[in-house]
């Protein structure tokens, strides 16, 4: 599986190459940033028309909306005036420069966390395509890659880690290791195994001790993806770096001033970039051609 990608690639000059990837990393995070904010808004219309249902209430809660509400539908708008993001305007990354982070409508402020998710993912996306090459093994490190940032994103605002992300991500990597891409099959459906059910212990035991919840369901799912993707050996160095990071994480915020004690922090992010690193490790230490 770590053959060269046939056709261009092979012949593709370098500046040209890492331009490409450049690009395409930076228009990934810039979907990304949309994935981030519709999706939760997605699936809270969805709850609330399964609740109408269910309840056999009378309309309908997209229809209630006005819009058809989607990834793609409708087109990126100013939350403040409503004024649509023509194309010029939203070329990831140098447009926020070019509008000096205003919207060119009614000048309020855009957020610096569009351009910063649009360069953190063109980042990753060039460090996965260092470490694999131009492979085809490199496109299923992307998607991992690029699956557990918008994960991270939507943990980080919402305390949520969609099933829609994290149950297709795990079945992918049961399927990626079907050819023993990044595990062998086995250890990769024991890590599956192992990595939802040693959080879902720990979980349920922290709750007949303290009557209260430690961590949500969702970040069952996403060990068990990390055991899917990398196998059940990869499980205790990720699970160690995310909870030393998290704690780290709560003491600073915690001495900053920015987080009470009693306040819930997202667990999601910091497996993310644990089980990311793990993958980037387990890859240098194989030295696959990419290197």
């Amino acid at each position: 599986m770590t053959e060269t990608a046939p056709g261009l690639l092979a012949v593709m000059p370098a500046w040209l190459y890492w331009a490409a990837a450049i690009w395409l990393g930076a228009c990934v995070g810039s979907f990304l940033n949309v994935v981030a904010h519709r999706l939760p808004i997605m699936m809270q219309r969805q709850e609330t028309l399964w609740a109408r249902e269910a309840l056999e209430l009378e309309g309908d809660a997209e229809a209630d909306a006005g819009e058809t509400y989607n990834l793609l539908v409708p087109r990126s708008r100013c939350p403040h005036c409503g004024h649509a993001i023509r194309a010029h305007e939203n070329i990831p990354i140098v447009s926020w420069f070019l509008l000096r982070g205003r919207c060119s409508a009614c000048g309020a402020g855009i957020s610096p966390r569009y351009p910063l998710v649009e360069a953190a993912t063109a980042a990753a996306t060039c460090i996965v395509v260092a470490l694999f090459g131009p492979t085809w093994m490199a496109l299923w490190a992307l998607l991992f890659t690029w699956s557990l940032i918008a994960l991270t994103l939507i943990d980080l605002d919402t305390q949520l880690l969609p099933d829609s992300i994290v149950l297709p991500l795990l079945w992918l990597g049961l399927l990626v290791n079907v050819a023993g891409v990044f595990a062998p099959l086995a250890d990769a459906v024991i890590g599956a195994a192992i990595g939802y059910g040693v959080l879902w212990a720990l979980y349920w035991a922290f709750k007949l001790l303290t009557g209260k919840e430690g961590m949500g369901y969702g970040d069952f799912k996403l060990m068990g993806a990390m055991g899917a993707w990398l196998g059940w050996a990869a499980l205790p160095g990720v699970v160690l770096l995310a909870s030393l990071t998290g704690i780290m994480a709560a003491v600073a915020m915690m001495l900053a001033g920015s987080m009470a004690r009693e306040t819930p922090m997202p667990f999601g992010p910091f497996i993310a970039a644990a089980g990311w690193l793990a993958m980037l490790l387990t890859v240098a230490s194989v030295g696959l051609p990419g290197l």
